[in-house]
């Protein structure tokens, strides 16, 4: 790939991590992840590791001429939502070319009752004319929009604990994934789950309450990605980012 080239990978997602260590472990490479901070005790991945935000586009433009980075690679989650338009700005500002690393969505199957909606609000919107019982896994960040919804019960599951505010009626689960197909199935019995919510965040990892959800009968209501900046190319998985990345150097 060249010598001192100097990667900038927008993290905190299992992409993120791998191709941190994929990268790290090649000669004439600096990598630096850079986390948000939003998760208490977040999983380092290996190399350089920055926490905390930029400071908008200009803050990350900045940041990329000072460190002198060769290639940025947005691998945040696809929920992530402000962090990419920045980098897409900062990125076009610096002339630093920027890959977008997203896993595909998920695709409903035989037997599945989804419903899919825009947003949160929009999924709070829906959740009445479902259930009673909800299986709320959309993270702690957004359970405002769910806050007036009183006469529901909610299971939210977290990694970290959420903060008001918050529906009225909920027990919170905090965990991290991957989950099972068997654990998951314990949940929403012992729980007794009639509808689930979730964004479709892709990948294995918390993929398992689908198939609960669909073996139960429920319906799962799944918020939509928001999308990518335009024009920003993208790769499926760390290996397509490093096919992207030999041809950004090899080109250089």
């Amino acid at each position: 790939m060249g010598a001192e080239r100097h990667i900038l990978i927008l993290g905190g997602t299992t992409e993120a991590r791998r191709l941190a260590g994929e990268l790290d472990a090649l000669p004439g490479l600096r990598v630096t992840t850079s986390l948000a901070g939003r998760v208490a005790q977040p999983r380092l991945p290996a190399g350089e590791v920055r926490i905390g935000g930029f400071g908008g586009p200009e803050g990350l433009a900045r940041w990329l001429r000072e460190q002198q980075v060769d290639a940025l690679i947005d691998a945040t989650h696809p929920f992530a939502g402000t962090i990419s338009f920045n980098a897409a700005e900062a990125a076009a500002e610096v002339h630093v070319p920027l890959l977008a690393v997203r896993r595909p969505g998920w695709v409903a199957g035989p037997g599945d009752d989804w419903h899919d909606v825009g947003s949160l609000d929009e999924a709070a919107e829906a959740l009445p004319a479902l259930g009673e019982r909800v299986f709320l896994t959309t993270g702690r960040m957004g359970l405002a929009a769910f806050a007036h919804l009183g006469r529901l019960w909610f299971l939210v599951r977290s990694v970290d604990a959420p903060e008001p505010p918050a529906p009225p009626r909920m027990e919170v689960v905090l965990d991290r994934g991957p989950f099972t197909v068997e654990a998951e199935r314990e949940l929403i019995r012992r729980h007794r789950i009639d509808v689930l919510v979730t964004k479709d965040s892709g990948a294995a990892a918390t993929a398992a309450k689908l198939t609960a959800a669909r073996e139960a009968g429920i319906p799962v209501v799944v918020v939509r990605r928001p999308p990518t900046p335009e024009g920003v190319p993208t790769a499926a998985d760390p290996a397509e980012a490093r096919e992207w990345l030999d041809r950004q150097f090899r080109n250089a």
